[in-house]
């Protein structure tokens, strides 16, 4: 998963040798089978509910023109740029595990677009993640072919010109090619590498910041002690626990024991099990991408064995289904852990609700002044606008290709519709920061200490947040504070910096 995540940043990427062999022997299979003119699907026959018309051999490489040319259908806005090679590094990967039938040229072209920066231009919109992200790839594989339109050096231009500024050629499509170019599952598989990587990175700051708030909400973190989740084994509920009580070590603004105040909201007490949960499905989802990187996901596969016997089996490794769950049951935990971030907020600015701990809406001056209480506003618009984006796209199938592709997992839907929650989620988080780091502050005053006083990683994470946010102590636009939180969060700045605090302890 990584690796993708790294190659979509702009990490060069080259072909293992070893690999050659492997697709050369599938390529020479699929030659003989046109040779032979038997009828295999894809090589030999038409698609879909065209399975049955049967096409000559000087028409095969009509045929992958065709297909690529009619199946790039692609509606909606642009992929970015760092999506798309995701999805060039992830189809590039499948197609050289030598059971797709094509050259190793054409695998060769897409890594040579790659590290020369030519992003082709495809929308969003249009695949079942089904018979693989067909239309995506199809706009991809018009760029392999000198058509289409590609991004280099910021410039949008025709695919062909593309590649010439790139001093790269166009292949010209061979039996077997174009429909191994389409029939996978490269957007959802790429796009899904990208979000569970942020996804990792969100949960850990969301740690962070549910242990800022806890300080400074003058609450206990009497709910994290080991033992108690040693009652209750789940890995990365004890996992999220320990790391709770390693970000507040030393802290000196939680409250100790205290007869008239025993137990926190649950927001706060329940950390481990509602975040360790997340973690979870998170773990989940990169479990199923690290094994979907490396599969053979298109159709037919040709098999061939030591003797030379040629075997091709139309299956369905092209079913987006794995990737789609996975995908659907990440952004509903995700939207769980944006409620659970959202509802700390509210209680930051809410003296009613924290008790008189913090002024309400973290001001001095309240009535002359709002604070901060339209930051919590923010955070409940995108919190509920999660709830409507988690309703699993798996649940729904429609069919297709008059009812011969009759169920469908919507696999690009789903991590499309989890990449809209991360980012959601990412914002809330930044908004519990910032609403976290005001509330330190008044209550370091109350108590007439200063900010060594937090714990060995929320001081950290205080520092940080303080060098790009200062204390707000009058009405300002908060818009540009917010975005500042935000960028902490989905570039990795908090988490990384607390980390590496904490593995120096």
């Amino acid at each position: 998963m990584d690796d993708v995540v790294a190659v979509a940043h702009g990490r060069p990427v080259g072909l293992d040798p070893a690999a050659v062999p492997a697709m050369m022997r599938s390529r020479a299979a699929v030659e003989q089978l046109v040779t032979e003119g038997r009828v295999v699907y894809g090589i030999t026959t038409g698609f879909g509910r065209f399975k049955d018309r049967v096409v000559s051999a000087d028409e095969v490489r009509q045929l992958q023109l065709n297909l690529v040319r009619s199946h790039a259908v692609g509606v909606g806005p642009d992929l970015p740029e760092e999506a798309v090679r995701a999805m060039m590094v992830a189809r590039a990967n499948t197609l050289a595990l030598g059971y797709s039938g094509v050259r190793p040229a054409v695998v060769q072209l897409l890594l040579d677009m790659l590290n020369a920066g030519v992003t082709p231009r495809i929308p969003a919109q249009g695949s079942l993640g089904a018979s693989g992200d067909l239309a995506p790839l199809a706009h991809l594989a018009l760029v392999v072919v000198g058509e289409g339109e590609a991004r280099i050096g910021g410039q949008l231009m025709d695919g062909g010109a593309a590649l010439a500024a790139a001093g790269l050629r166009p292949v010209v499509l061979e039996a077997k090619e174009g429909l191994a170019l389409l029939n996978g599952t490269a957007q959802m598989v790429g796009m899904g590498a990208l979000f569970t990587r942020r996804a990792i990175n969100l949960v850990l700051t969301a740690d962070i910041a549910a242990c800022l708030s806890l300080e400074a909400l003058h609450g206990t973190d009497r709910a994290y002690d080991a033992r108690v989740h040693a009652l209750r084994p789940h890995p990365r509920q004890i996992n999220c626990a320990d790391f709770l009580r390693r970000l507040l070590d030393g802290s000196r603004l939680l409250r100790r024991d205290d007869p008239r105040h025993v137990q926190d909201a649950y927001t706060l007490r329940c950390v481990p099990q509602v975040h360790g949960a997340v973690r979870d499905a998170i773990a989940y989802a990169q479990w199923v991408i690290d094994i979907e990187l490396n599969t053979v996901n298109d159709n037919p596969i040709i098999f061939v064995a030591d003797d030379g016997t040629i075997d091709v089996i139309s299956a369905g490794n092209f079913h987006g289904e794995p990737v789609a769950l996975a995908m659907d049951y990440g952004a509903l935990a995700l939207t769980d852990l944006g409620n659970m971030s959202e509802r700390r907020c509210a209680r930051l600015v809410d003296a009613d609700s924290n008790g008189g701990v913090l002024p309400m809406f973290l001001t001095d001056r309240g009535g002359l002044e709002s604070g901060l209480m339209m930051a919590q506003y923010t955070a409940a618009a995108l919190a509920s606008e999660n709830k409507v984006l988690a309703h699993p796209a798996s649940s729904d199938s429609i069919p297709t290709s008059a009812n011969v592709e009759d169920h469908v997992s919507m696999g690009a839907a789903a991590v499309r519709q989890a990449g809209q929650i991360v980012a959601h989620v990412e914002t809330i988080v930044g908004i519990e920061l910032l609403l976290a780091a005001q509330g330190v502050d008044f209550r370091c005053r109350a108590m007439g200490v200063d900010a060594a006083c937090l714990g060995a990683g929320t001081g950290v994470a205080y520092h940080l947040i303080r060098e790009r946010i200062p204390f707000l102590d009058a009405d300002v636009p908060l818009s540009p504070h917010i975005e500042a939180a935000r960028r902490l969060v989905a570039e990795g700045t908090l988490k990384w910096a607390v980390e590496e605090r904490l593995q120096m302890a």
